[in-house]
């Protein structure tokens, strides 16, 4: 018996952006679900998504403008990375889509394991601090040295707000690190907060990437514009630009608020990122940096 979905899929209405994005523009965030008679949950996990295709997700890609991808394994598979690894190799080099990955995994997977994972494209590792079904800080330390060979990175989906200490923790990885969702903090708490002053330093000091994703989920807001995530966007920019990424968080698992439509989110960078030089950092030079387009 199949689980049934306990929360909703992602709006299937999407429109053009406002602006043509330049080519090259990378999503750096989002998930593929199904189906589970081939790819099935495993039992410690937080939601039960409905089916998010790769025909569904390539449809969202082309209609944005997006040429570039890269998928991240959600917590509800924990360490089966299956269904990523199948999209990876199904690619070719004539495929309109360009693909990168990132995995999550245990201290107990094996080196052929990891280079096998590199080849098909995978360039980095996650930590899901947020929700249930992750693999936990401890593991990650005891394989940060083994991923290093291959010139990865660890992303964090972690609430800055909360976590203690996350700067000395990071700082002690010999890898680069990724934050997911600007830091996953409610605008409520303020720039100012201790937790995102701390973000702020470690991407000044080069080693942090952070994600301009999820928008919505920072928000007091119901739907965009999200203007009260417009200072924490913008802090994040102006400590260190080339090391920030652009995603469209499709489709949107565990959402606090209504489901958004993803060329409205899309929207939304394009009013806090008007300028072209921007633009071509953030949705192509940066993405290129770190994941080896």
């Amino acid at each position: 018996m199949f689980a049934k979905p306990d929360i909703p899929g992602p709006n299937p209405w999407v429109e053009s952006p406002q602006e043509k994005l330049p080519e090259g523009a990378c999503d750096t965030h989002a998930h593929l679900f199904g189906p589970q008679e081939a790819y099935p949950y495993q039992t410690k996990r937080g939601y039960t998504p409905p089916d998010a295709t790769e025909t569904s997700y390539r449809n969202l890609l082309q209609t944005l403008g997006f040429q570039r991808a890269v998928l991240v394994q959600p917590s509800v598979y924990g360490t089966d990375n299956r269904l990523m690894l199948d999209t990876l190799s199904a690619s070719t080099d004539s495929d309109p889509i360009d693909w990168r990955g990132v995995a999550v995994v245990d201290r107990h997977i094996s080196d052929e394991e990891l280079s096998r994972m590199d080849t098909l494209g995978v360039r980095g590792i996650r930590i899901n601090l947020v929700f249930p079904g992750g693999v936990t800080f401890e593991d990650i330390v005891s394989l940060a040295a083994r991923i290093k060979v291959f010139g990865w990175h660890i992303q964090f989906l972690v609430d800055v707000s909360k976590f203690e200490n996350l700067a000395e923790r990071l700082d002690k990885l010999p890898v680069p690190s990724v934050v997911d969702h600007m830091g996953h903090l409610s605008t409520r708490l303020g720039i100012a907060n201790p937790g995102f002053r701390e973000l702020l330093d470690l991407m000044a000091e080069g080693r942090t990437w952070v994600k301009l994703t999820g928008p919505n989920r920072l928000s007091t807001l119901p739907e965009a514009p999200f203007t009260d995530v417009d200072p924490f966007f913008q802090a994040l920019r102006e400590a260190r630009q080339d090391r920030c990424l652009f995603g469209t968080d499709w489709p949107h698992v565990q959402l606090p608020t209504p489901m958004p439509f993803d060329h409205s989110l899309v929207n939304e960078f394009i009013r806090l990122v008007p300028d072209v030089q921007g633009r071509q950092a953030i949705l192509v030079d940066n993405p290129a940096n770190l994941y080896g387009f």
